[in-house]
């Protein structure tokens, strides 16, 4: 038991430090730009159809539940506040997040454990490069830049899905689901969620990272390091997603008076 315990506190701490060391490169001197365009392809550009779908499907099953729910007690025209709110505030950074996890984070351990196992890292130490900053870094910026744009993206599908089993299916006017949106929906809010989504972002790239840079044992190693990191990264993000709820509700009177002031 208490070697399992220093196990899980050698583990912690190690990926402080590589979280640290990444965040220290990326700002003192950032790595290729060839490498961070690249890697924001892979991250973002190549995520935007699963996202897609994941936030149109769950914008629309939203909008059928909510309308569903609130018809008979006349109060169908709350349908599109509803979706907005839940997309842009909760569900669309974190299925964002799980989608990217699933599709990225994965890809990401997979690699570098690779890479790991078959010493290609340790060649790279043997020629003077940094392996942080040549294979971390760049994943690193690509995932606090990619993530807020994804989930914000996710949100907007969510709404298009919802506006379509509303007004079209069940015949809402469009007016009706549209119009509550600017009014509720506020500067705030589409802070919470881009918040989320840049922590989110470096949670999934340095849990994977770390994984894939401390993989053993072959490739049934590599097989193991990479079921790890998911289900660590899906974790986490629930965690941290509830805690990231709490705290930016109770600084809301700060957060929205320091937006106001400077937009």
């Amino acid at each position: 038991m208490n070697s399992k315990l220093a196990h899980i506190f050698e583990a912690i701490g190690g990926y402080i430090c590589l979280t640290l060391k990444v965040f220290w490169i990326t700002i003192r001197r950032p790595p290729n730009l060839g490498l961070i365009r690249d890697q924001m392809y892979e991250v973002g550009v190549m995520s935007f159809p699963v996202v897609a779908i994941t936030g149109f499907s769950t914008g629309m099953v939203l909008a059928a539940q909510s309308f569903f729910q609130l018809s008979d007690k006349g109060l169908a025209s709350a349908t599109g506040l509803m979706v907005a709110k839940a997309m842009v505030v909760e569900l669309g950074p974190v299925l964002t997040a799980f989608m990217v996890t699933g599709r990225v984070g994965a890809a990401m351990c997979a690699e570098l454990g690779t890479m790991r196992v078959t010493e290609q890292i340790d060649a790279l130490r043997s020629m003077a490069v940094d392996p942080l900053r040549y294979l971390v870094a760049p994943r690193f910026i690509a995932g606090i830049f990619m993530l807020p744009i994804l989930s914000m993206f996710s949100s907007l599908m969510g709404i298009v899905g919802g506006y379509v089993i509303a007004v079209d299916y069940y015949g809402m006017a469009a007016n009706v689901y549209l119009d509550p949106l600017p009014i509720h929906i506020t500067t705030f809010d589409i802070f919470s969620g881009s918040a989320k989504g840049f922590v989110f972002g470096i949670i999934i790239v340095t849990i994977s990272c770390y994984r894939g840079m401390t993989t053993k044992g072959g490739a049934a190693g590599v097989g193991r390091a990479t079921t790890n990191s998911v289900v660590i990264c899906y974790s986490v993000i629930l965690i941290i997603n509830f805690l990231l709820t709490l705290s930016l509700n109770s600084s809301y009177e700060y957060i929205n008076s320091f937006i106001n002031r400077w937009l």
